[in-house]
């Protein structure tokens, strides 16, 4: 499913995303990733990283659903879960960066009690980026 985000940003970005990304960074307690299952085929994924630039901030990173998949409520319920993980480790809100070319992302999170917050990470310069950020 990663691969396939990462098409996805080369599609509408024209590269896949450059930020640093260990799998080690989402091992517990500082790090936390899932995968949702339907007919015991992975469909969905998200996960989220302590972030060291933002005091008590759980990031999101690598949320995706399969295109046939999509529709279901799934993000929504793969958001919920990182958002209650997060809250259970003892973070304080959630981050997360995307862009202006994913509107279902951006649709998504500011519908799910998101708000913009100021860029940060790797693509804090960047025009098209939008971060956004939540109270856990």
């Amino acid at each position: 499913m990663i691969a396939d985000l990462q098409q996805v940003y080369v599609d509408r970005y024209g590269d896949v995303d450059v930020t640093p990304v260990d799998p080690a960074q989402f091992a517990p307690p500082l790090g936390y990733f899932v995968i949702g299952y339907l007919d015991d085929v992975p469909v969905a994924c998200g996960g989220w990283r302590v972030n060291d630039e933002i005091e008590g901030a759980a990031e999101i990173k690598r949320m995706y659903v399969v295109d046939s998949a999509r529709g279901r409520g799934l993000s929504r319920l793969v958001l919920a879960h990182l958002e209650t993980t997060a809250r259970e480790a003892g973070l304080e809100r959630m981050i997360l960066e995307t862009g202006l070319r994913q509107p279902e992302a951006i649709g998504l999170y500011t519908s799910s009690g998101y708000e913009r917050i100021a860029n940060f990470g790797v693509y804090r310069d960047h025009p098209e980026s939008r971060c956004f950020g939540k109270p856990l």
